[in-house]
């Protein structure tokens, strides 16, 4: 196998939040990287990843859709590693018309026909992202209780999703290794504010509004893309891998951003919610994995939101 071959990988949903960083990190190291986007063409949403270092020599967008097996062969032909980073993500509170097809649909059927296309082309490792919140979540919704607002659609995508790709890699003997971020936070590369990010920005434009003080798991975008690619690296890891690096409740957190920036509209009163279960990431720590302070993550973040003019 050449030395392109085995250095060539594909990111799915190369395009958003997380899978722009991967691409970068990636490209920092010297890979060939198959990006996968709807529409490679579209330069306001693309134009971020050909200005990486290293895209115009080793970087290749390609049109592909989750639910598009001929497309997904397409762009994993030749790869030796899959990073299936994409997945439908609605803002949080935003309100889901049909959940079946905006969210499961393309989360568990897209997860199948990216493995199955690995399979086909014989990718030697895949790397799916999944959640923290699959963790946690039962996937037996019970039959006798109604699906309504207390049914988290994305984590339960999520869940079925990675249950999808143990099944798979169960039946197929495809390497499959799977890590779980927590709540993404960081700088953005994409021109379009993420869900994790809208979060943030609306903690600091609360005004009058009464926010739930939630436990929030946090994790740096750029950490979170050097967990994917110490999972890929490194021959030994298997199973599951959780990728969080700082645990805050909610009130806290806008305590710490009021600290360091006084200007904002910060939330006039906090709701007291029920503690959630918290995540370890000590398994993919005996990998090597490091990760930021909290307040460089948020300082970095509130430059980005700045210099965007999204705070204004």
């Amino acid at each position: 196998m050449a030395d392109e071959e085995k250095r060539r990988v594909c990111v799915t949903g190369a395009g958003g939040y997380l899978g722009s960083w991967l691409v970068k990190l990636l490209l920092s190291k010297g890979y060939y990287v198959n990006g996968t986007a709807r529409n490679p063409g579209d330069e306001k949403k693309n134009a971020h990843l050909y200005k990486l270092d290293g895209a115009s020599e080793n970087l290749r967008l390609l049109k592909a859709d989750l639910l598009d097996q001929d497309s997904l062969r397409s762009a994993i032909r030749g790869c030796a590693g899959v990073f299936h980073v994409a997945s439908p993500l609605p803002p949080k509170h935003s309100k889901i018309e049909n959940p079946e097809k905006e969210l499961i649909e393309p989360a568990v059927n897209g997860t199948f026909n990216v493995l199955n296309a690995c399979l086909e082309e014989n990718v030697k490792r895949v790397i799916v992202v999944s959640s923290a919140t699959a963790v946690i979540m039962n996937p037996n919704w019970p039959k006798d209780h109604a699906n309504d607002e207390t049914c988290c659609w994305y984590a339960l995508s999520k869940t079925l999703a990675e249950r999808e790709a143990v099944e798979f890699g169960e039946r197929s003997g495809l390497d499959v290794v799977r890590v779980c971020p927590v709540m993404i936070l960081g700088p953005m590369l994409q021109p379009t504010v993420n869900a994790s990010g809208l979060l943030l920005i609306r903690l600091l434009k609360g005004g009058n509004e009464s926010i739930d003080d939630e436990l929030m798991e946090i994790v740096d975008v750029r950490d979170a893309v050097e967990s994917l690619v110490l999972a890929y690296e490194n021959p030994e890891a298997e199973g599951r891998y959780v990728s969080a690096s700082h645990m805050i409740k909610t009130q806290d957190l806008a305590e710490k951003l009021r600290t360091l920036y006084p200007q904002y509209s910060y939330p006039r009163s906090f709701n007291k919610v029920d503690e959630e279960p918290n995540s370890t990431s000590e398994k993919m720590q005996k990998l090597g994995w490091k990760f930021r302070t909290l307040d460089d993550t948020l300082i970095d973040s509130m430059e980005c939101y700045q210099e965007g003019g999204l705070l204004d």
